[in-house]
């Protein structure tokens, strides 16, 4: 997991060497929030960070319309091969959102928030949230402090640790998730295992959830 502000090319080199690296099964994440979103009736979906699209297809399937964001052109490429073009993509970092002025149902963001700074994860939740259409839900998946990877590694800030070279993480735990999202209408916090142990973490833009 790297910083992609800084090291974008790192996902073009990991998607040009691994290609498919996480399969086609959609996350565990994306499959509850699938439901969710069918659920609250959600039409048309934000995926930030939209890799090769295998947590897209779920929603697509679902009759919820998909625009993405990608970093890697590669990746990009992957997802019309496997799942068409007819969704649109925006080529470029999360951290340059806003790339529409759309207005979205729901906003889908697996395992990215983590990779970013302090700077970078405000932004981030607040172009989010722009970008809901008012009663609009927004869902993100964020790394727990619970992984066995916290602590390890040189301390970057807090709770935050280079892994490795390049390789940087934030690790949330409660308080932290509260402190960075209880102003974008923070509604549920939810522990979730998959690679990782993850938080599913739900807002709503405005009124009762």
């Amino acid at each position: 997991m790297i910083n992609e502000k800084e090291q974008p090319e790192f996902w073009e080199k990991s998607f040009i060497e691994k290609q498919e690296m996480w399969g086609f099964e959609p996350s565990d994440s994306a499959k509850l929030t699938k439901d969710f979103f069918v659920d609250k009736g959600v039409k048309n979906i934000l995926i930030p960070g939209f890799g090769y699209g295998r947590s897209a297809q779920i929603f697509r399937d679902n009759g919820i319309n998909v625009t993405g964001i990608e970093i890697s052109q590669t990746a990009i490429e992957m997802a019309r091969k496997h799942y068409g073009t007819g969704m649109t993509i925006f080529h470029g970092s999360v951290t340059d959102m806003p790339f529409d002025n759309a207005q979205y149902d729901g906003i889908f963001c697996y395992a990215l928030i983590h990779l970013l700074d302090s700077t970078e994860r405000q932004k981030l939740i607040r172009d989010c949230y722009n970008q809901l259409k008012e009663g609009g839900y927004m869902v993100f998946t964020a790394i727990s402090k619970e992984a066995h990877t916290y602590g390890k590694g040189r301390l970057v800030s807090k709770d935050s640790y280079e892994i490795f070279e390049g390789v940087r993480m934030y690790f949330y735990d409660e308080e932290s998730i509260h402190a960075e999202f209880d102003e974008a209408g923070l509604f549920e916090i939810t522990a979730i295992n998959e690679n990782f142990p993850f938080f599913l973490v739900k807002c709503r833009k405005g009124g009762n959830p």
